[in-house]
């Protein structure tokens, strides 16, 4: 059985042009109803009387609510809707496939076109391009500037060193042209009269080579270029600013105009830089140090394009890793106001950075925050006397005796045990010095009875030495009479042995 045979077609209503389609279908999108359905449902639902199959529940609920006429929606509708679109050559008469498929095409192209176009002023795609040239003609700007100093440094050195700013310097070039013409030039609408002076009087006693007019000519139209970019670059900042303003102001207050046009340019649009956490947008532009660190297992960055914020400059070098990682939270919030919000004020930015001004002049006075741990510990606690006016009794006047707290007893009774220690470490030193001096006596007394030994032992060797001639004498004379007994008795022996 065919879907003709099955499904009958009650009503068929036709669109003008692509934008009436277009409008019904956005309508449909955000759960309205367009006048145009109202009025064919007002006409031939009521008259039916039966419930109304509807492919979208937010769109059912609301013709319920508005029309008050009952809607089915399950997944046998969704069968028979997708069923009808496959037919609908048969069911509508007059309908080319080729005329279709250029409608579908033509209202995609629409469609696609509103989503991407929500407002004009709500493009953050002009914001990355700005920024991108913005940092290319600051790069070439540099380098002109560079060579234009350079070139003329040749034939006019004095003049760089005189004149510090780049700009000021390319217009009295522009000016001026050849050092010769410096002293009949006016340049008092460039340069102050001491700065003019000192230029003229440089002028004359130059020590720089001789040029031909050909080479002043080109220096001349470097010097112009390098005056036009400048002028460039200072109104694509003020779009830049007017640009930030419209589109994210409260990341504008938080961070400024360049440092969130970098951060959206980084992420690729402002709907994915809300996806993305605090700590993502704290070290955003850092990605070559976070992977270093984690590849050496060193410390990871602390900030990236953050770092530029004029909260985080303006910070010592001891608190900056506190007021990026506090900043990065803030400005998150601020990008998902400014992303999804439908307020475009700027009130929620002011608040948040006078709360992180307050914190930053906390932490440089070194303010310690109660709720810390540490702020616990380095806290003084103060004991809280009430000071009433009523008069109190002062029991002190009762007693004659001298009174004292317990604090100065214990006080008091410390001194004493600390005075006695005292001095019981002064008698042990004194008994020590004592026993060391009894012992050098011993040990003098030991030397001089040994001395007294050793002059004894002397004496005794002398008087010996003196006795010794008497007792010498006396051997010899027994010596000498022993001698012929011993004679006689040898030769009493011989006798008896023969």
């Amino acid at each position: 059985m065919t879907m003709n045979s099955r499904v009958k077609l009650k009503h068929f209503e036709k669109f003008q042009d692509t934008a009436e389609a277009l409008a019904a279908f956005t309508a449909l999108m955000e759960g309205k109803i367009n006048k145009q359905l109202k009025r064919v449902l007002k006409k031939i639902v009521k008259e039916a009387h039966e419930p109304l199959a509807v492919a979208d529940a937010k769109l059912g609920g609301v013709i319920k609510e508005k029309l008050n006429l009952s809607c089915i929606h399950s997944p046998v509708v969704n069968e028979l809707m997708r069923g009808i679109r496959s037919q609908m050559d048969g069911l509508i008469p007059g309908v080319e496939p080729r005329e279709m498929a250029a409608m579908c095409l033509g209202l995609a192209h629409s469609l696609s076109r509103y989503r991407l176009k929500f407002s004009a002023d709500k493009v953050d795609t002009m914001i990355v391009q700005a920024i991108s040239l913005l940092d290319d003609l600051d790069k070439e700007l540099n380098n002109y500037i560079m060579r234009c100093r350079e070139w003329y440094g040749w034939h006019f050195p004095e003049l760089g060193k005189i004149i510090s700013d780049n700009l000021t310097y390319c217009k009295c070039l522009q000016k001026v042209g050849d050092r010769k013409n410096y002293a009949s030039a006016t340049l008092s609408e460039l340069l102050p009269e001491e700065v003019e002076a000192e230029v003229k009087a440089a002028a004359e006693i130059s020590m720089g080579t001789e040029v031909s007019e050909e080479d002043i000519c080109n220096i001349l139209h470097l010097c112009t270029q390098v005056i036009e970019i400048s002028e460039y670059r200072t109104q694509l900042y003020e779009y830049l600013q007017n640009r930030m303003m419209a589109i994210a102001p409260n990341v504008t207050v938080m961070v400024g105009e360049l440092v969130g046009a970098r951060l959206i340019a980084h992420a690729g649009s402002l709907l994915n830089l809300a996806k993305h956490a605090a700590s993502t947008v704290q070290i955003l532009g850092a990605e070559k140090a976070l992977f270093r660190a984690l590849k050496s297992r060193r410390d990871t960055p602390k900030y990236g394009l953050i770092y530029h914020a004029s909260l985080v400059g303006q910070t010592s070098p001891k608190h900056k890793g506190k007021i990026s990682r506090m900043l990065a939270a803030k400005t998150v919030l601020a990008i998902r106001y400014d992303a999804f919000g439908e307020d475009s004020s700027s009130a929620m930015g002011v608040e948040n950075r006078a709360k992180l001004e307050a914190r930053l002049r906390t932490l440089e006075d070194r303010g310690i925050r109660k709720i810390s741990g540490t702020g616990k510990a380095l806290a003084k606690a103060e004991k809280y006397e009430h000071k009433s006016e009523v008069k109190t009794y002062d029991p002190s006047g009762d007693s004659t005796l001298p009174t004292c707290s317990k604090k100065r007893k214990i006080e008091q009774v410390d001194k004493d045990e600390e005075i006695t220690e005292k001095k019981a470490k002064k008698a042990k030193i004194k008994i020590k010095v004592e026993e060391e001096e009894e012992e050098e006596e011993e040990v003098l007394v030991v030397e001089e009875e040994e001395s007294s030994v050793k002059k004894k032992k002397k004496k005794d060797k002398k008087k010996r030495i003196k006795e010794e001639p008497v007792s010498e004498e006396e051997p010899c004379t027994s010596t000498a009479i022993s001698s012929p007994e011993k004679k006689k008795k040898k030769k009493k022996k011989r006798e008896n042995e023969d």
